[in-house]
């Protein structure tokens, strides 16, 4: 078993564009009942966990095509579920998704934790999060 190597500078800056980790962070606290939903109920859960030789190509098409995709992420995001295809994205994409996923709101794109718009200076700076005095 090789151990998971931390994202890359270019990978995290990739993946705090990516749609499909703006949908998770809108659709994550919107409904808790996605799972019931979700396309994956329907087919056998081993085409969610391929082997790490094997392409997991079935798995994100299927995803592409469900309608609780952001939340299924969002989920996947929030406990650090890094094993199998989630929301379609694989664990080393995840990975990346993480870093801004637990953002402490310096990033001008992305909110905070728990959905707090980021805190912006004059110039349009990320600053951090605003605490009150």
């Amino acid at each position: 078993m090789t151990r998971a190597r931390m994202p890359r500078p270019h990978e995290v800056a990739a993946a705090r564009r990516d749609p499909r980790l703006l949908r998770a962070f809108q659709e994550r606290d919107q409904d808790q009942t996605w799972r019931a939903r979700g396309v994956c109920r329907s087919v056998d859960p081993e085409v969610f966990f391929p082997a790490p030789s094997e392409p997991a190509d079935q798995a994100i098409a299927l995803c592409r095509t469900c309608d609780v995709q952001g939340a299924c992420l969002a989920w996947a995001l929030e406990v650090g579920d890094c094993h199998g295809v989630w929301g379609a994205t694989t664990p080393r994409e995840r990975r990346a998704m993480l870093v801004a996923w637990r953002n402490d709101g310096t990033d001008p794109l992305i909110p905070g934790p728990r959905g707090e718009p980021p805190a912006l200076s004059a110039a349009g700076v990320g600053l951090g999060p605003i605490t009150p005095a």
